[in-house]
């Protein structure tokens, strides 16, 4: 998946800030009435894959247009331990009620990049391909997905119209009609969209079978 747009970025980033910021930041008001020139820098602490710069540059702009982001290394890129991976420079005030909502986002993307790049490197060598879910967290879904590409796994479905994946309560529900697994996959290639692949949710090598004798263009091991 490639970077999302600046509307979807700028959108969660927004409705982050509302969350930080709906009564604006008193402690900094408070201690600080007047403007005062500083930088901030952002450092790894630990191994990790980074991911969500471009966001956090959104968070200091939405914030304050006229911080500057000095330094940033590239969303993908592998970092070590105690390397910079960002440096902004502007009004203090601004990047104290910036950083939390940056670092939550850069923090939690670098996570999911990360951890898949470890998943990625375990099956390195052989056939297997590290795929992703729809069990995100609402609202970051866009965003959560590309994290995933940028630590080297592929999106699954995105959304319920991405395809056609028959799983468990699908399945209880026909069988009080008395449709099986096999007479499910024909009723989903009759009738959902042309040209989109029938996956199916299994829990036996007898549903295999079933899912086999349907056509079920993949079989998921639940």
């Amino acid at each position: 998946m490639p970077l999302p747009s600046a509307d979807q970025i700028r959108t969660v980033v927004r409705r982050a800030l509302d969350e930080d910021l709906a009564l604006g930041d008193v402690t900094t008001a408070a201690l600080f009435p007047k403007p005062i020139p500083a930088h901030g820098t952002v450092t790894a602490h630990q191994t990790l894959v980074l991911a969500g710069i471009a966001v956090a540059r959104e968070v200091f702009t939405v914030v304050d247009p006229t911080v500057r982001v000095i330094r940033a290394l590239a969303d993908g890129t592998p970092v070590t331990k105690g390397q910079t991976v960002l440096t902004v420079h502007g009004d203090a005030r601004s990047l104290l009620m910036a950083e939390r909502v940056a670092l939550n986002f850069l923090q939690h993307l670098s996570g999911i990049a990360t951890l898949t790049g470890r998943f990625c490197h375990a099956v390195r060598g052989s056939h297997a391909t590290i795929l992703d879910t729809r069990k995100t967290t609402p609202g970051l879904r866009t965003l959560q997905k590309w994290a995933v590409t940028l630590g080297g796994g592929q999106n699954h479905r995105h959304s319920l119209g991405d395809g056609i994946l028959i799983k468990d309560n699908h399945l209880l529900l026909l069988q009080g009609r008395h449709i099986g697994i096999a007479q499910a996959c024909v009723l989903a290639r009759k009738h959902a969209p042309h040209g989109l692949r029938i996956s199916v949710e299994v829990q036996s090598l007898d549903q295999v079978r079933e899912a086999l004798q349907g056509a079920a263009d993949v079989i998921l091991l639940d």
